[in-house]
């Protein structure tokens, strides 16, 4: 049996140049993002299905959308305020569900390729000591 610390060591945990700029404005920094990750690893966020989960933050002010369609790479993709919108609607789910599968299908280069050019920015490194067990 895999434990979430040998999960989240073997996945990658992004957040979208989008995300990073609405969770400076939220003031979520990365150590809550990488606490928040690790309860999504597991299973305490709400599973919307093809890979998109939806994880309480910032004292349940705001929600994230997570894509991790394989469990491979985690990637905080959106971020909004409960009390300005209640959920993302139906249309937005099928967009997110498509995203998550085409994050799966990355390979490591293309990784590089959107870390070099900051559309990802990586989070939760194994150097960095943000995730207690």
């Amino acid at each position: 049996m895999v434990n979430s610390a040998q999960k989240l060591s073997r996945s990658r945990v992004f957040k979208t140049a989008w995300f990073a700029k609405a969770a400076r404005k939220a003031k979520v920094r990365d150590p809550a993002l990488c606490a928040a990750m690790h309860q999504a690893m597991l299973g305490l966020a709400e599973d919307l299905g093809g890979g998109v989960f939806k994880k309480r933050l910032n004292d349940n002010t705001h929600r994230s959308i997570i894509l991790a369609k394989g469990g491979r790479h985690w990637v905080y993709e959106y971020l909004f305020a409960k009390n300005l919108r209640s959920n993302i609607d139906a249309d937005e789910l099928l967009a997110f569900r498509s995203l998550a599968k085409a994050y799966a299908a990355l390979s490591e280069a293309q990784i590089a390729v959107l870390l070099a050019q900051q559309d990802l920015m990586e989070i939760c490194h194994e150097d960095q000591a943000q995730i207690q067990e």
